[in-house]
């Protein structure tokens, strides 16, 4: 690229090579950190500053995404009243989905990790955010367009935030009440928004529990094609 690269909307990759050792150091670092966090559904009632959900976000949205068009929008919820509106609401669609709606396949595996219709983590924790993905785009001339890969970006955007929150020394959990219509409702997102993740954030309850399990080993989750 010539003299002229800024004004074809290009600039220069800002790249530091690391040495071979502070890069295996950096790598190790981070999945030691990763590989301890959990999902607990145990919130304390501690209140978090407003700037860390904030920088988890900024966090989020350094995800790459179909052709850069950042298809999400984070609500961060601290309202009490608003929290158990979103809980009455929450557990009656999982009541109905725990008792008349949940495939025995799936019963199956959430069993083990003690899930019910109880909700009391979306009142417990000082935040609730929901990730709502685009389906659409407003193009200059105002009409609707749609977006491109915009669950995979939204998930590669949720799996930064769940990171970034664990970085910081804080607890989250993914929810996906199902079905999650009522969150577009009770929070007036417009109709191109669809919610994906309810996701409490906060520090763990004193006594709060995780269920036993196991990650699978790298070798059950990696192929070589060397």
């Amino acid at each position: 690229m010539g003299e002229d690269e800024g004004d074809q909307g290009f600039v220069r990759l800002i790249f530091e090579e690391l040495p071979p050792g502070e890069m295996e150091e950096r790598a190790g670092s981070f999945f030691d950190l990763m590989d301890g966090r959990r999902t607990t559904r145990h919130f304390s009632d501690r209140p978090v500053p407003r700037e860390l959900i904030e920088t988890a976000v900024r966090t989020a949205s350094t995800a790459p995404s179909g052709a850069h068009l950042q298809p999400w929008t984070f609500v961060a919820i601290s309202n009490q009243s608003l929290k158990s509106r979103i809980r009455e609401a929450a557990e009656e669609e999982e009541r109905r989905f725990y008792e008349d709606r949940v495939p025995e396949a799936w019963k199956e595996v959430l069993d083990p990790l003690g899930t019910d219709h109880v909700k009391q983590h979306i009142t417990e924790a000082p935040w609730v955010v929901v990730l709502f993905r685009h389906s659409q785009r407003q193009r200059p001339s105002g009409e609707m367009s749609p977006t491109y890969y915009s669950q995979e970006s939204c998930g590669i955007a949720a799996g930064l935030f769940v990171a970034a929150i664990h970085n910081m020394g804080l607890v989250t959990l993914t929810h996906t009440p199902s079905p999650m219509g009522f969150l577009k409702d009770i929070l007036e997102r417009p109709e191109h928004e669809h919610a994906m993740l309810l996701l409490p954030v906060g520090f763990p309850a004193g006594d709060a529990m995780v269920p036993d399990i196991k990650r699978k080993d790298v070798e059950d989750v990696l192929v070589w094609r060397e």
